[in-house]
């Protein structure tokens, strides 16, 4: 990364730090800004940061984080070959959903993040974060698995690996999701970008 996007991505992060647009700011213990290839060419996004996230400041730590790790081998990846955000920056108090206001107060720092990776592909996990990168009448039961395109950048949405936690019925057909995932990354990405299987 050369130096000029690398300091744009310290302002960025030191920006977002700095920012109070929402009540979420003043019960974080720690911002979680983001993990992984700044230049990757394959985005995960969540929700928001939960208890173990916040405690860190790393995004997609803890039981969930063990499985999206998994989830990430079988389609040929791990964490330094993709970048994991979140919708919101801050721990939602009681690990509720964000709150539309939030979500939209927090949505500028995403999509500046996105500017300077400049994803191929992204994957939602969940319907949360489905809903507000692809489609706000998204349907994660309905809808999850399926490509759509915006902006030149291929999306999906799986179910969110803490979904998967609970309820284990869910896992084939994510298996299969990642699949799809994994074809689609070969499609689009050539093999010495990434340097899959």
């Amino acid at each position: 990364m050369d130096d000029g996007k690398a300091a744009a991505w310290a302002a960025l992060e030191r920006e977002c730090g700095m920012c109070r647009a929402c009540s979420l700011a003043e019960t974080r213990t720690r911002l979680v800004f983001g993990d992984g290839a700044r230049d990757a060419k394959i985005m995960f996004i969540g929700e928001g940061p939960g208890q173990r996230e916040d405690e860190q400041g790393v995004p997609f730590v803890g039981p969930a984080g063990k499985l999206l790790d998994d989830m990430l081998k079988m389609t040929g990846l791990n964490r330094e070959k993709v970048y994991i955000a979140n919708i919101v920056k801050c721990r939602p108090p009681g690990n509720r959903d964000p709150l539309n206001t939030e979500r939209d107060l927090c949505l500028p720092w995403l999509r500046r993040q996105t500017a300077l990776i400049r994803p191929k592909l992204m994957i939602c996990l969940g319907r949360i974060a489905a809903r507000a990168i692809i489609s706000e009448d998204f349907r994660i039961t309905r809808d999850h698995g399926q490509w759509f395109q915006r902006k030149g950048i291929f999306m999906t949405a799986i179910y969110h690996p803490s979904a998967l936690l609970r309820d284990l019925s869910k896992r084939p057909e994510t298996f299969e999701d990642l699949r799809a995932i994994r074809d689609k990354i070969r499609e689009i990405c050539p093999a010495t970008e990434l340097e899959l299987p």
